[in-house]
Parts: C-alpha cells; sequence; structure tokens
C-alpha cells in the first residue's frame, strides 16, 4: 500500500543536500529518481494474519517525522588497519568515485519500496568501507548517535576477492532533545567478491519516541561468507530486514537476530536467504524476549533457485514472552524449487517455562532472579553464534539492563 505524500519534500530540498554535501551529478541523479519513485512506490510488504495487519506502517506520519534539512549525527568510525578505507561518502568520493558509482544501488535498489527510496533520496549520513583485494581487517568499528527528528543514513561495504572484514556498527540517541517522534532510517548494501569474508554487526538502542526502518543486503560472490549480527533493543517501532543474495556458487550467509521489548515496544522482524548457486549454504537464527505489552512478528524466507543444487539452508526463530499480554508470531517460510536441497525450518512461541521456574525457585531462588536467569540462558545459543566479542558484551549488557 502506497503511503501520503510529504508537502514539505520537493526536488529543491534533495538538491540542496546534494550540493551542501558536493557530490558527483550521478549521486544527484539517483536522489532525483528516488524521489520521483515515491509517487507510486509501496510501502514494505507485512504479515498479515486473519483479520489483522501485524504493522501498521500506513499509520506513520510522514509529514511530522521527516525533517530533511536539519539532520543531526556524532558518528564516530574507527578502524585499526591503514589499508582498509573506512570514510564517511563526503571524503570517499575524490579518491573512490569511481568504486561508490559501480556498487551504489547494485546490491539494494534504491526504488526497492517507499522507505528505501525516502532514505536514498535525503541521506546526509553514512558511510563507505573498502577492503582491497587480500586485505584482512577484524576491527572496523562505526558508532553513531542521532541528535535530530529524522535521519537517514546510507552504508556501502565493497569487499574484493580474498578480503576479510568485521564492521560493528551501532546507533543510539544523542544528547540533543526532541521534542517529538523521531524517525530513523538504515540502509546497508554489501557486495561480496570471490572469497571474500564480511561479518557485519548492528546494534539498534534508539529510544522509545523513534520509529526505526533498515534494510540491510549482501550480494554474495563465488566462495565468499557475508554474515549478519542484527540485535534490536530501542524504538518505538522496529522494522528489520536482513537479507543475503547467494549468486556465487559456494557463498554462505548466516543471519544472527536477537530483539528484547518491553511496554509497548513493537518489532517487526524479517530475514530472507535466496539461493541462486551451486553449493550454497544459508544459516538464520533469532531469538526475542517480550514483557509487558510488547508485540513481536517475524518472518524469515529460505528461496532456493531452480539452479541452487546441492543447497543446505536452515532457519530457526524462538519468542520467549514474560507477559500475559505480551504478543508474537512467526512465519518461517520456505520456497524450494531444486529437488537437490537440504532444509528445515522451525519456530516457536511460549512462556517461561513453569517446571524450571518453580525448580530454581525450590532451590532458594527468588522468583525474579530465577525467571533472569532462564531469559539469560535462552538467549546463549543465541550468543554462542556470535563470534565477535566486542558485540556479543554489548548484547549481553543490553539483556542485563532490560532484565533490572
Amino acid at each position: 500500500m502506497s503511503t501520503q505524500a510529504i508537502e514539505s519534500l520537493s526536488e529543491d530540498t534533495v538538491r540542496r543536500i546534494a550540493e551542501e554535501r558536493d557530490e558527483p551529478e550521478w549521486l544527484l541523479e539517483t536522489r532525483l529518481n528516488a524521489l520521483s519513485a515515491l509517487e507510486t512506490a509501496e510501502l514494505p510488504d507485512v504479515i498479515q494474519t486473519p483479520g489483522r495487519r501485524w504493522t501498521d506502517l500506513e499509520a506513520l506520519d510522514f509529514e511530522s517525522l521527516v525533517d530533511p534539512l536539519n539532520q543531526s549525527d556524532t558518528t564516530e568510525r574507527s578502524v585499526g588497519d591503514d589499508e582498509v578505507v573506512v570514510l564517511p561518502f563526503t571524503e570517499a568520493f575524490d579518491e573512490y568515485g569511481d568504486v561508490i558509482e559501480a556498487n551504489f544501488g547494485s546490491v539494494l535498489d534504491p526504488e526497492h519500496n517507499y522507505l528505501t527510496a525516502l532514505s536514498v533520496a535525503l541521506f546526509t549520513t553514512g558511510t563507505f568501507v573498502y577492503v582491497p583485494e587480500g586485505v584482512d581487517v577484524e576491527d572496523v568499528t562505526v558508532r553513531a548517535e542521532m541528535n535530530s527528528r529524522s535521519l537517514f543514513s546510507q552504508t556501502l561495504v565493497v569487499a574484493e576477492e580474498s578480503s576479510s572484514v568485521t564492521i560493528l556498527e551501532s546507533i543510539e540517541p544523542g544528547d540533543g532533545e526532541v521534542d517529538a517522534d523521531r524517525y530513523f532510517s538504515n540502509l546497508v548494501e554489501i557486495a561480496a567478491g570471490e572469497n571474500a569474508s564480511v561479518q557485519f554487526g548492528s546494534l539498534q538502542n534508539l529510544d522509545d519516541e523513534t520509529y526505526t526502518y533498515s534494510l540491510k543486503r549482501a550480494d554474495v560472490g563465488v566462495y565468499g561468507t557475508v554474515d549478519w549480527i542484527e540485535s534490536n533493543f530501542g524504538s518505538k517501532l522496529t522494522r528489520s530486514d536482513v537479507e543475503s543474495e547467494l549468486n556465487g556458487d559456494g557463498a554462505e550467509s548466516q543471519i544472527v537476530g536477537t530483539f528484547f521489548g518491553t511496554e509497548d515496544q513493537h518489532f517487526d522482524i524479517n530475514a530472507r536467504v535466496w539461493h541462486q548457486a551451486e553449493h550454497t549454504t544459508a544459516d538464520l537464527v533469532t531469538r526475542g524476549v517480550l514483557d509487558d505489552v510488547a508485540r513481536s512478528v517475524y518472518e524469515g524466507v529460505q528461496d532456493v533457485g531452480n539452479d541452487a543444487w546441492n543447497t543446505s539452508s536452515y532457519q530457526r526463530e524462538n519468542t520467549l514472552m514474560l507477559s500475559d499480554d505480551a504478543e508474537a508470531d512467526a512465519s518461517p517460510k520456505l520456497i524450494i524449487n531444486n529437488h537437490d536441497t537440504e532444509a528445515s525450518h522451525s519456530a516457536t512461541v511460549g512462556q517461561v517455562d513453569a517446571e524450571d521456574l518453580f525448580y530454581l525457585e525450590s532451590r532458594s531462588i527468588d522468583s525474579h532472579t530465577a525467571r533472569n536467569m532462564l531469559v539469560e540462558g535462552f538467549f546463549v545459543p543465541v550468543l554462542e553464534e556470535i563470534a565477535v566479542d566486542e558485540f556479543r558484551d554489548d548484547v549481553e549488557e543490553l539483556v542485563f539492563e532490560r532484565l533490572q
């Protein structure tokens, strides 16, 4: 379903953003094409069950949420290896303009839906990561604070043949006070070349007045690997899409997701993988916890193409509810067009096990502590999948804070 026009948004606004950032002509044209696409673009699909649309994106008032000329953020980028390029786009065009032009929008179509088009037309912050052939780097970090009513971010990662990189990205509220609902959009595209390996961890912990949309997509080449870690703890409404296209023989991808909702938070979590080549492997693992009147909906899709011989694809999603008033739905899907496939999917939604709780309480552990121990244990299988110690520690700390 399409959404309402934003009267305050015009071609002049987009041109002003591009001019202030001294962007090349091709990117201005990309922005203007995205702006034009808003007239007909549809909002992202949402899960529907009989009589219910789980996520009401149509209710978002973009006229009041979007303030394109007053975007503000504080972003710190760090890397321990001089051979890898980690720059804001504004500083990268002079030397790496050709690489950016060749890859920007090649993985994630700016006009994919209304929210991607809006983001590409208006983004003012973001990061370009370029890993040359044969370079290995493990400590790229991008830590951002949102200081304005709306903020649109764009990240492009280009990993050349036989390179390797681990990137940790986080977003949280800044010091600037905004007395209104806020909107944050984050688009990430990864182009992983032959035998390249990319780990990309993203941690969202924005305040409960913020609506968040993120779409992260990877194009994985021959024998390439892209592993995602997607953790959502903040914002009032979170729509998170993480996707991998396994386009090269022997390509692999893992998507690990965690979320923890309290009060009236709403999480719309989606993980998708397309097996397009032979001998590809995917593993989708998500665990979430809901308390109070929080809600979540999850969709996982494993799509095996006609030419994807000898595919291995697995998916599991588990949601634990700590409140009788919390709600969750899960929709794992297998789309298999090749019989030479080994695949499985599962999803569970349930309460804390009463017998486990009783067992701990019978050992003189108070009910609150016992419940927290079970929740921490519930996250362990996913935390064990997170190979990056720093990221795993951050997630564990946020889980502990929520339980207090």
